[in-house]
């Protein structure tokens, strides 16, 4: 098929780079001070961001393909989602186990920074008119992340106040289950959309008569 970018698709890949490389960023600085700060929370948000940047990569590649490869985008894209909440579950599960002593300062630092970033992201998404599905996931992913980054804001300052680990793994837990309900939530996009093309294809109805359906 043609690779011609419109202008309406332009303006998409614009806003998606942008936010692919925020989300880097964000992803590198969360590993960054996860490990410095012991942190579960930070960590799961790292890993969460990551897979987000992947989905937008993922996006951007869709971008001026059909709906068919579109809505294959956003299936990965959920499915990608939710692989990582399992991955996010694992090393809360293994601090509990282990142990762990997460620095409530540095969490608290962190995520207003990334809550900054996220809420860029979010308003350089709202920018974009009539929205595909991948572009709705990508929605999808930075409110989730925008959520995450207060419960890290809370968590922290409970680290700090409490001296105690158990705020940091809950909100690794939390993230995980965010993480998780996103992905559904695309994945649903996504098969909505392919129910709509289907029954609204030129031509369906009668191929599906010819062929006995």
């Amino acid at each position: 098929m043609s690779e011609t970018i419109k202008p309406k698709d332009s303006r998409q890949r614009r806003i998606l780079w942008i936010v692919l490389v925020l989300n880097v960023a964000i992803a590198i600085g969360f590993f960054g001070t996860g490990a410095f700060g012991d942190s579960s929370a930070l960590i799961a948000n790292g890993l969460d961001n990551t897979s987000d940047a992947l989905v937008y990569a993922l996006s951007l590649f869709a971008l001026s393909r059909s709906g068919a490869w579109k809505r294959g985008a956003a299936n990965v894209s959920g499915g990608v989602l939710i692989l990582f909440a399992i991955g996010i579950l694992f090393d809360a599960g293994h601090r509990f186990l282990e142990g762990s002593d997460p620095l409530g300062p540095v969490m608290v630092v962190m995520a207003v920074i990334a809550a900054a970033v996220n809420m860029v992201c979010v308003i350089l998404l709202r920018r974009i008119r009539d929205p595909d599905v991948n572009v709705r996931a990508a929605n999808t992913f930075s409110y989730n992340d925008f959520i995450a980054n207060i419960g890290i804001l809370v968590a922290g300052g409970l680290v700090a106040w409490l001296g105690s680990n158990w705020p940091d793994l809950v909100v690794g837990v939390a993230v995980a289950a965010i993480a998780a309900w996103g992905g559904i939530e695309i994945l649903r996009d996504a098969h909505d959309e392919h129910h709509k093309a289907i029954h609204d294809e030129p031509g369906t109805d009668e191929r599906q008569k010819a062929s006995g359906g």
